[in-house]
């Protein structure tokens, strides 16, 4: 009879403590700067137990950078056509706080590998994330054209989304500089919340930002 390969709980769970040690060495010190060695120490495992099920570095980062893709690009899938423009978009920025919020390390893991010129993610921006944002891009001109938001430039509209909302994570020890003791989160919805709707909400003669 063939042999079960399906991993066992304890692989399941040192697969697990290896991605979780290394998200945070990743988003400490990027993908040049992390190593294997250090993964190991923070996971609380050997070297050779941790190249047991990861050959290399690339190996766990990749996995690491595909997770969170999906996770990154999960709200932005959930935007309805259907729905009431100004609330699914507004829904959109809440989620992309939520996540800074929340998700700290794995902005910061995603930033630093755009700035480094995204060599182990430029396939996946090039196609599924540039087909999300040619569909959402759609969506937002029927809404446009229909007059039930604003005319803006859709593609910048998501841009100063990503910047304003990832911001909070990617400058996380800035704005904990500058904020304290305030809570950066605790205005910071109410912020945006108000930024986007005066931005979106049609008047009777709209202005045409995205065609200037």
């Amino acid at each position: 009879m063939p042999r079960d390969r399906s991993p066992t709980r304890i692989q399941k769970r040192n697969r697990a403590t290896i991605i979780e040690a290394a998200l945070d060495v990743f988003s400490q010190h990027g993908f040049r700067g992390a190593t294997v060695d250090q993964i190991a120490t923070a996971a609380g495992l050997s070297k050779p137990n941790l190249l047991y099920y990861f050959p290399s570095k690339e190996a766990i980062f990749t996995e690491l950078l595909s997770e969170l893709l999906d996770t990154w690009l999960a709200p932005l899938r959930e935007i309805d056509p259907q729905g009431e423009p100004l609330d699914e978009i507004l829904a959109y920025v809440t989620r992309k706080l939520q996540m800074s919020q929340d998700m700290p390390r794995e902005s910061r893991l995603f930033a630093n590998e755009i700035v480094q010129g995204a060599p182990r993610m430029i396939d996946a921006l090039s196609t599924d994330l540039r087909a999300l944002v040619d569909e959402t891009e759609t969506i937002f001109a029927a809404w446009m054209d229909a007059g039930r938001i604003a005319r803006v430039h859709p593609r910048h509209l998501l841009f100063s989304i990503w910047s304003l909302t990832q911001h909070y994570a990617d400058f996380e020890v800035q704005v904990q500089a500058l904020m304290t003791p305030e809570d950066p989160f605790a205005e910071a919805g109410a912020f945006l919340d108000t930024l986007y709707r005066r931005m979106l909400t049609p008047t009777t003669s709209p202005a045409i930002l995205g065609d200037a």
